[in-house]
């Protein structure tokens, strides 16, 4: 008689940190972070929320419609969200939607960088167990509910309580609970859209009709079960607002929620901020030595899968499906972590029996089972790619913690030095073009001028003796690798005296930055990005030295060490 499969049982654990400006929330299964909510003050989330909304243009065209709820910007309506009096939708948006028309509609997607929220007609209203969808007819069960049996009684008891011309959708959470408890939870999204409905009634739109709950109402709401095994909080007045609120939702579960008062910081405590650093970075390292490099794009993101260090211990074969298998796990626990939504694409390392393909994407599909945003796993391409869709809602994990670079625009790449040393030439024989002007300074950043100038000022004297100009390069580490100023124009004495920014007998301190390339016994100091070469001093890198200079050229200087008045006296009782 054979043995069934037992349910690999997962150790999970909610953590939830409150600070001033904003609440995190770290979801834990088996000790790795796999999903990571954010709310901050200035930036509540209205994914959810209800609202009585104004028609402001029908663009036919885009099969859609822009309507005013309120909000900063206004939403999106898409033709296929708007849903009719009869519950049938029609083909155009101009049939269906005129300017200035009212309608109540559902925050679907949040309002992500310039573009605005995207809205529903169709409301749904969630509950503990139950979901309540008005001027529908329907009975939907949660596709996590894998037990037939158990799917089926669901389905019996809510057709008994569902009223006609509403829909009901029973819930992950539903999964073994009295019919008593589904019913009282339906009972109460019913008053709650009652008052929506009377509200709508008296409000002048645009207004909020309904606003959903803030972030750790809604944890318990859709996630606290038993399989939870702990629920923690670092802030004692939400602790006490939270246990109060889990007298309705859930009184069962009251003891698996619990107060931190750890003397270190929770997210500390559990490793969450050195795994919430390695989320927002491109390289993801696998345990047996391969890695993930994780781009996005507006458009998709691409996931590639490298063996790295991993070089196995049989044959390639072994090594690459050992390595993809690992891949798989860490891309579906990736997909949670940094929200990524839309078109994954992933570039499994190349396998050339075709029962690896498939164990990798099994592997995928098992893994993936646990998301509970809805993904889908469409399989290899005919380029050996694998292609996953995620449904988005809100922000990724990118976008909430980081910015586009101002500089490179998201492109993560800069122009190298010998490609803006070549641009600033091209921008100073513009600026020369036709103009009676004998000299300049250009500010650039030091790593462009030393290419600049060249070895020994090579570069710098050919361009002067091109254009029959004195050119003065200052580098100066303020300035960005890509950007170029003209400091000053003029006479060649008005721009050298300005250039120079020390003179032959000056004293000063300087910090030794690193030995002379050519001549090791001498340090290489500098002074606003100019070069100052310290005899005897290549020795003394990351001293300050107090130095006398000795010559001056319009590229650097030479300066000796000069003896402090303590050292000298220190010698003369010596000697």
């Amino acid at each position: 008689m054979s043995k069934r499969k037992k349910k690999k049982t997962v150790k999970k654990e909610i953590l939830v940190a409150v600070e001033n400006l904003q609440t995190r929330a770290a979801i834990i299964e088996d000790g790795k972070l796999v999903e990571l909510y954010v709310e901050r003050s200035f930036h509540q989330q209205v994914a959810g929320s209800i609202y009585k909304g104004v028609v402001k243009n029908v663009l036919p065209g885009m099969q859609a419609s822009f309507v005013d709820v309120g909000l900063e910007r206004n939403a999106f309506l898409y033709v296929d969200d708007v849903q009719t009096d009869g519950g049938d939708k029609k083909t155009q948006i101009a049939d269906m939607l005129k300017p200035g028309q009212q309608l109540i509609v559902q925050v679907a997607k949040e309002p992500i960088g310039s573009k605005g929220a995207r809205v529903v007609s169709q409301l749904s209203i969630p509950g503990r167990y139950l979901v309540l969808v008005p001027d529908a007819d329907y009975t939907g069960i949660s596709r996590r509910i894998a037990s037939e049996a158990e799917r089926e009684r669901l389905r019996e008891a809510v057709e008994k309580m569902r009223k006609p011309h509403e829909a009901v959708i029973v819930r992950t959470a539903a999964e073994g609970q009295k019919e008593r408890e589904l019913k009282r939870d339906l009972v109460f999204l019913r008053k709650l859209w009652n008052k929506i409905k009377k509200k709508a009634q008296k409000t002048k739109a645009p207004a909020v009709l309904y606003k959903d709950h803030d972030l750790i109402y809604r944890l318990m709401r859709d996630t606290l079960s038993e399989q939870i095994a702990s629920f923690q909080i670092d802030s004692e007045p939400v602790y006490k607002k939270i246990l109060e609120a889990a007298r309705t939702l859930s009184p069962r579960l009251r003891k698996q929620i619990s107060l931190y008062t750890g003397t270190e910081p929770l997210f500390e405590q559990y490793g969450i901020e050195q795994e919430l650093a390695k989320a927002l970075k491109r390289r993801v390292w696998l345990d047996c030595g391969g890695y993930l490099v994780v781009d996005q794009t507006e458009a998709l993101t691409v996931i590639d899968v490298n063996t790295g260090k991993f070089v196995g211990s049989t044959d390639l074969a072994s090594t690459v499906l050992k390595t993809n298998l690992q891949a798989a796990a860490e891309i579906a626990r990736q997909l949670r972590l940094r929200n990524l939504t839309g078109i994954i694409v992933v570039d499994f390392i190349d396998m050339e029996a075709e029962e690896d393909r498939k164990a990798v994407l099994k592997k995928l599909e098992e893994e993936v089972r646990a998301d509970r945003v809805k993904t889908n796993i469409l399989g290899f391409t005919r380029l050996g790619l694998v292609e996953i869709t995620r449904k988005k809602v809100q922000e990724g994990l990118g976008e909430v913690f980081q910015k586009p670079c101002p500089y490179c625009e998201g492109t993560g790449r800069i122009l190298s030095e010998e490609s803006m040393a070549i641009q600033v030439e091209r921008q100073l024989r513009q600026f020369f073009a036709g103009s009676d002007i004998e000299a300049v300074l250009v500010g650039v950043h030091p790593q462009v001028a030393a290419m600049l100038i060249g070895l020994g000022g090579s570069n710098l004297g050919r361009l002067e003796e091109e254009l029959n100009k004195k050119i003065f390069i200052k580098g100066c580490e303020a300035i960005h690798a890509e950007e170029t100023k003209i400091l000053l124009a003029g006479t060649r004495q008005e721009v050298e005296q300005a250039a120079m920014p020390v003179s032959v007998g000056q004293k000063l301190e300087v910090t030794i930055e690193r030995p002379h390339l050519a001549n090791n016994q001498n340090g290489i100091a500098r002074l606003e990005g100019y070069i100052i070469e310290v005899e005897g001093a290549g020795k003394k890198v990351g001293q300050k030295l107090d130095v006398e200079i000795t010559k001056t050229t319009r590229t650097y200087a030479k300066g000796k060490i000069v003896r402090s008045k303590k050292e000298n006296s220190r010698r003369e009782s010596n000697g």
